[in-house]
């Protein structure tokens, strides 16, 4: 049996505080209320409604990659 893995959204930010509502461009309405996250050492914070990562440019999770 197959199962497959959700892969959340990753966005790459240049501050550690980061705010996320749930929205997308593809579904700009419908979201989660606004919560406000704090990016630790480790370089990344995960949003506890939708699961999105936010990646510190430059920090401890960024591999080079760039948004």
């Amino acid at each position: 049996m197959q199962t497959d893995r959700f892969t959340p959204e990753i966005s790459f930010v240049e501050t550690p505080r980061v705010a996320c509502d749930g929205a997308s461009a593809t579904h700009p309405a419908l979201g989660h209320p606004r919560v406000y996250l704090q990016i630790d050492e480790k370089g990344y914070v995960d949003c506890g409604y939708c699961d999105k990562r936010f990646v510190l440019k430059g920090g401890a999770a960024d591999e080079g990659a760039t948004a």
